[in-house]
């Protein structure tokens, strides 16, 4: 069995404030950084429980770096740096793609820290009409190379737009969002023992769950906050709708910025 993991900051247990996830804002993300990496290692030994011989890629998502790379399970690999998108490295020869420390897209309503892809500059994306967040974005990219997305731990406003896309996925809501900066969260002993637990059921289920797949042509509309630039954007090729919005037209999922 061969899972990539793709993680981020803002998901796990213990983590409901900015200050937590942003570089050199608060000591206190070093600390946001450990709880993710023992979720991370909860997630591989769940998946190692049902195959001891798994291969397990782990990529670090979060912008600024939010795996503690000196705790990082043994018996994984960890795709960590600059250069290219998330989730890098992933194709055909995996057998699922896992969330872990996953949030909800920007604008669900008492979920904490959510945002999609920028938290300081974008107000929504929208892929052929359906507004995404990150989950689905790279949810979709899984399901065009064929791999089905299997587990999302998270909040519980995350695991519900996991399973609103993917039929049959498995999710741990590690705490219930109360607010922007605002969570109800479970123990970071007992999330880890419900993420070992929903890992390895999710290994069990991955027949069952089809590959997220949406069909070209694709347009996506990325509308920014108010005070930003679409500029960069139409840089990469979208075209300018008005002063805060945009959108890329293509047949290849893959040029999407997503």
């Amino acid at each position: 069995m061969k899972i990539y993991i793709l993680t981020d900051l803002e998901g796990p247990a213990g983590v409901a404030q900015w200050d937590q996830t942003r570089v050199d804002e608060s000591p206190r993300k070093s600390v946001a950084m450990r709880l993710l990496t023992r979720e991370i290692n909860a997630a591989v030994d769940g998946i190692r429980d049902f195959d001891k011989k798994a291969k397990v890629v782990v990529m670090d998502g979060h912008g600024s770096g939010g795996v503690d790379v000196e705790l990082i399970h043994p018996k994984a690999e960890l795709i960590f740096g600059r250069g290219k998108k998330a989730p890098t490295g992933l194709d055909a020869t995996f057998d699922a793609l896992f969330f872990v420390g996953q949030h909800a897209m920007a604008g669900t309503e008492e979920a904490p820290l959510c945002h999609t892809y920028s938290s300081r500059t974008v107000e929504y994306y929208r892929l052929n009409g359906e507004y995404i967040g990150e989950f689905g974005g790279r949810a979709y990219m899984a399901g065009h190379f064929g791999v089905p997305t299997a587990f999302l731990a998270g909040d519980d406003k995350a695991c519900v737009e996991a399973e609103a896309l993917v039929p049959g996925i498995v999710t741990v809501a590690v705490k219930q969002g109360m607010g922007i900066e605002l969570a109800n969260h479970l123990s970071p002993k007992a999330a880890r023992a419900a993420i070992r637990k929903g890992a390895r059921r999710a290994c069990k289920a991955i027949d069952r769950i089809a590959p997220a797949v949406l069909s070209p042509p694709y347009e996506l509309e990325v509308k920014v906050l108010d005070g930003q630039s679409v500029a960069g954007y139409v840089g990469r090729g979208a075209e300018q709708l008005d002063e805060r919005t945009c959108v890329f037209r293509t047949d290849d999922y893959l040029e999407l910025p997503v």
